[in-house]
């Protein structure tokens, strides 16, 4: 049975809900408790690590299961950008690079072993690890442009999530009246939607001086997790019956 959720609107709706709160729930443990971005890395991957295990375990998409990995994906994305950019110095800029080639080497062995980039058709344990390679870097990448459009671009917040809407808006009608491949378009708005939450992460967290709402990394998380496990209840109750209909 597939373990991936059909790429439909819900899904893009819960991917930036849960790298927004990647976002925050990163900041709130390597900033607001002082962690560190060095301690949080690891903390946090070994937090998709075990995510990541319970999802190859399991034989069918389990809704909570796959969003807890995308979630990890996210929180231990958001502290190793942060990491490779402030810590290591590295720059957005150069950052972002890095990542770029990164996430287009990981799709180059990917196709090579599996002759396929299919994100809703994947059959062997080696294809599900490429995927979740690709989504864990493509999320640093997302964590990286969207602090370098928040920080150095001079948009701010808000505009640097107007603009990211807008390329993602621009993607949505190259899928409807186009015939770019899809893959292609799926994996660029997969890397959108993580700068799109970052640069809302931020403007929900950055107090009024700096042009955000000022909810603080906790108050964010918490909405941006109910509202995450509202979803997740709502699929694990309609998957089945979805399921159910199409066998």
């Amino acid at each position: 049975m597939k373990k991936i959720p059909e790429v439909a609107l819900l899904f893009w709706i819960m991917k930036i809900c849960a790298t927004t709160l990647g976002e925050t729930a990163g900041d709130l443990l390597s900033m607001t408790l002082n962690v560190g971005y060095a301690i949080s890395t690891v903390i946090l991957m070994f937090g998709f690590l075990v995510t990541l295990f319970a999802q190859l375990l399991s034989k069918k998409y389990v809704p909570s299961i796959y969003w807890l990995v995308i979630l990890s994906t996210s929180t231990a994305g958001t502290t190793m950008s942060d990491f490779m950019d402030r810590t290591l110095g590295l720059g957005y800029a150069v950052g972002s690079v890095i990542l770029v080639v990164l996430l287009c080497l990981t799709l180059l062995v990917w196709y090579k072993f599996e002759k396929s980039l299919s994100v809703t058709d994947i059959k062997t344990k080696r294809g599900e690890l490429f995927y979740w390679t690709a989504i864990l870097v493509s999320n640093t990448l997302g964590t990286a442009l969207g602090d370098y459009l928040a920080d150095n671009s001079g948009l701010g917040f808000a505009g640097g999530a107007i603009l990211i809407g807008s390329l993602l808006a621009i993607i949505v009608f190259a899928y409807f009246f186009t015939k770019i491949s899809r893959i292609f378009l799926f994996w660029i708005a997969f890397v959108l939607t993580r700068p799109f939450g970052a640069t809302f992460g931020d403007l929900l967290t950055k107090t009024h001086e700096k042009g955000g709402l000022d909810f603080g990394t906790i108050g964010s998380s918490s909405i941006l997790f109910s509202v995450l496990l509202i979803l997740v209840c709502y699929t694990s109750l309609v998957t089945p019956q979805l399921q159910k209909h199409k066998l």
